[in-house]
């Protein structure tokens, strides 16, 4: 084997780099190397190094999976991935690899992965010397007329080697004969054709039949070689042979030609008479096999027809010799060359051969990367051979060709975007020059893989959301949902909520977000009357890698509900309880002014309008209380038969859906006029301390709500020069005091404008199916761009 090895280094192994070009096609390099190794070279013989040869590093070779990736099922090579090695997988025949084949080699693709890099190895098959010429026939028999003139020569069968080249059959030698001598001619394939030359006159008496060898002999080191024997009949005299209007006949036929058709007639004539002057045809033995199964010859009339296929791609030249014999006794013959000549038609459609590594493109790929390498080939010839690449319209891809031809690149063209599509059916179209145009379609899928690119959106900005106050603690009061575009991880999404600085305002301490589902729960219940509306800020993140986030507002307004109970203001309550003393004279008319009694409510709208009711009086007919506004004046006068003293127990209730109340009392004293003045004096003095008291609170009480409104006015004005007018509201809050205090606080959603109301409403108002009893749909009358606050009129 170091024999073997040594001996190939020496005469054949060789390295040949006939060109390295590099050509930028998303970093994959394509280079071409050559080696020559002897056929019936043994399994596992080594070629050569392509890693070394290509500097590629042999350490990276199975991780970039370095691998041969074209030729057929039986592989003749196969690469090693430890050493970079190219070896002999099976045993090379190189007569049946390429038989005919003036040069025999192996074309290889070899691929390697991360950056791609094809390369294409080619591999000469040399010859050796391991067949030994073979006659077609062990035995040629000759009939010679005795008184053939010395001179006469006759063609002998020749013998075939399938080696090439010197190995093949370099010359004829003859057995040693008196009669007979060898002569060779070159028969225009680089091949001898052996000849019988008569050297003297024949005595059928004196020897009826001779006996040869004809040796055919190679040019290997060392030569092997065949025999035939030859036999020769000494026959009687046949004086004319057949004489062919030609030496050779050449045709030209397409390889389309049906089968039987004609392709030339050979003719030959013969001066004899008789049997000895008429001709038959006959292939003369010893030509290629494929002759015979191709072509059939009329014996009678010398016309070759069709009779197998004929391929361009299989043969383009036909040679044969014909033989034109006599029938005389013995038959004289004459030989002619035929040449066939076969035209290309198009008949073999192109093929296309795709390399790749991933169907799988990310989003972010940038232009010109590289997806798929293809190559085309067309068996046929000329401009039936040339063949044009192209791919169909629309599509974000671009066949680059390469510096060899018929091979191409499939890059990116321009930007993709898996959310607008995430796979593309890709058509290849290659088409030939010949006519007609034969092509081939080959579909391709490219999919394009996820990268985050999207941000998580929110449905609306801001969201409003409106909460009962008493609210219970822990429980869920608002949901938000993002959703991205992305897949998989890149859409996953988590909430968190933006804390604030910490102040008293700020009530992202008491708001708790899941952060899978956006589930937002309040660790407090608020209170209307503390907090009427904060805002806080939720950020969804998705879980890419850079991770992408977005923001968004949540208006909180709470909702008041009926949870204060009315507090009576006068009569003054003390110990409990509120009861005043009123004396009035006795000489007062109907409808005179006895008492009025006032109360507050800390809710609003419905919840806070009050209603004034007599629950207990000693005499109906004498006192009536007006409900709204809770004054108590005479029905009628007092006569002689009236009780000196009343008392009346006014009942005062909010309008809430579960009311509240609270009860004042009035003790009415009827008394004579002079002393009703002198109690008047001291009563107008105890009234006008208690109403300075009152009025001092009272101011302080609309000044306090005068600050709030212009604060909220600044706010609003603030809110609506920043945000679009359908995502603004207004929320406003007055507090007007006649007797009893209420509230009217209007907002706007959207296109409506909403009022929570007192005890008065605007006429035209109506009220909101399905929302909460004190909340009130306002007419759009000229869309105020402020919030409007309704008064609020004694009770």
């Amino acid at each position: 084997m170091m024999e073997y090895r040594g001996q190939r280094r020496r005469r054949h192994w060789c390295v040949a780099l006939p060109f390295l070009l590099l050509l930028y096609f998303g970093q994959h390099v394509l280079a071409q190397i050559r080696y020559t190794i002897p056929e019936e070279a043994k399994e596992g013989s080594n070629v050569g190094n392509v890693a070394k040869d290509l500097g590629l590093d042999v350490t990276t070779l199975s991780e970039r999976q370095f691998r041969i990736v074209s030729g057929s099922e039986d592989a003749l090579f196969q690469v090693n991935q430890n050493n970079g090695g190219l070896y002999v997988l099976r045993k090379i025949d190189r007569e049946e690899l390429c038989d005919g084949s003036l040069t025999c080699t192996v074309n290889l693709k070899i691929v390697v992965e991360n950056p791609l890099e094809i390369h294409y190895v080619e591999v000469e098959i040399t010859d050796v010397n391991d067949h030994s010429p073979v006659f077609s026939e062990s035995e040629q028999s000759l009939e010679i007329a005795e008184f053939t003139a010395p001179g006469e020569e006759f063609q002998l069968y020749t013998a075939r080697d399938p080696d090439h080249g010197q190995n093949s059959v370099r010359y004829y030698k003859l057995s040693q004969s008196n009669y007979f001598q060898l002569e060779m001619r070159d028969n225009g394939d680089d091949n001898k054709m052996p000849f019988l030359k008569l050297r003297s006159g024949l005595d059928r008496e004196q020897q009826s039949k001779h006996h040869l060898i004809l040796t055919a002999i190679d040019g290997g080191n060392p030569p092997r070689s065949g025999n035939m024997n030859i036999t020769i009949a000494v026959l009687d005299n046949n004086d004319n042979k057949p004489v062919f209007d030609k030496d050779a006949y050449s045709v030209i036929i397409p390889e389309n030609i049906a089968v039987n058709s004609l392709v030339l007639r050979v003719n030959a004539t013969d001066l004899d008479e008789g049997l000895n002057g008429e001709v038959v045809y006959s292939f003369l033995k010893g030509l290629k096999r494929k002759v015979y199964d191709t072509f059939d010859l009329d014996k009678d009339t010398g016309a070759v027809t069709i009779k197998g296929n004929v391929d361009f791609e299989d043969t383009e030249v036909y040679r044969a010799d014909i033989t034109a014999s006599d029938k005389g006794q013995p038959p004289k013959t004459t030989n002619c060359k035929v040449v066939i000549k076969i035209a290309d038609v198009n008949d073999n459609k192109p093929e296309i051969d795709v390399t790749s590594l991933s169907n799988v493109v990310p989003e972010n790929s940038k232009p010109g990367t590289v997806i798929f390498l293809i190559s085309v080939s067309d068996k046929d010839s000329a401009e039936n051979g040339k063949v044009r690449c192209s791919l169909s319209d629309g599509l974000p891809f671009e066949l680059k060709p390469s510096f060899k031809d018929n091979m191409y690149s499939l890059v990116t063209k321009s930007a993709l975007d898996r959310e607008q599509k995430s796979s593309y059916e890709i058509t290849i179209t290659a088409t030939d020059a010949g006519q007609p145009q034969l092509s081939t379609v080959k579909s391709l899928t490219v999919e394009i893989s996820d990268v985050n690119d999207n941000y998580p959106e929110f449905s609306h900005n801001p969201l409003e959301l409106y909460l009962r106050e008493n609210n219970a603690p822990g429980a869920s009061i608002f949901s938000v949902s993002a959703n991205d575009k992305d897949l998989n991880e890149n859409s996953a999404v988590t909430y968190q909520i933006v804390r604030g600085n910490g102040t008293q305002n700020d009530m992202t301490s008491f708001l708790n977000i899941n952060s899978d589902n956006g589930h937002i729960h309040a660790l407090k219940s608020f209170d209307f009357e503390a907090v009427k509306t904060f805002q806080f800020q939720v950020v969804a993140t998705d879980s890419g890698t850079p991770p992408l986030s977005s923001n968004v507002t949540v208006k909180v307004y709470i909702l008041d509900q009926n949870d204060n109970a009315p507090v009576i203001l006068y009569p003054k309550s003390a110990n409990g309880s509120a009861e005043g003393i009123e004396e009035i004279p006795r000489n007062v008319n109907s409808g005179h002014l006895v008492a009025k009694v006032r109360a507050y409510d800390a809710d609003v709208g419905y919840n806070g309008w009050l209603l004034f009711s007599v629950q207990e009086v000693t005499d109906h007919t004498l006192f009536g209380l007006d409900r709204y506004t809770g004054q108590i004046r005479t029905l009628r006068s007092f006569t002689e038969t009236d009780e000196p003293q009343h008392r009346l127990a006014i009942l005062v209730k909010d309008n809430g859906n579960v009311s509240l109340s609270a009860t004042a009392t009035i003790i009415v004293k009827s008394v004579e006029p002079k002393e009703a003045f002198a109690a008047a004096d001291v009563k107008n003095s105890v009234i006008d301390k208690e109403d300075s008291s009152v009025t001092f609170y009272l101011i302080i009480t609309l000044g306090s709500v005068s600050v709030l409104f212009l604060i909220s006015i600044i706010v609003l004005i603030a809110m609506q020069c920043s945000k679009s007018t359908d995502y603004s509201s207004k929320y406003l809050q007055d507090t007007n005091y006649d007797g009893t205090l209420c509230h009217s606080i209007q907002y706007r959603s959207g296109d409506k404008r909403y009022m929570l109301v007192g005890p008065r409403m605007s006429i035209g108002s109506t009220i909101v199916p399905g929302s909460n009893g004190n909340t009130l749909v306002v007419p759009n009358r000229g869309r105020r761009s402020s919030g409007e606050v309704s008064d609020c009129g004694d009770l």
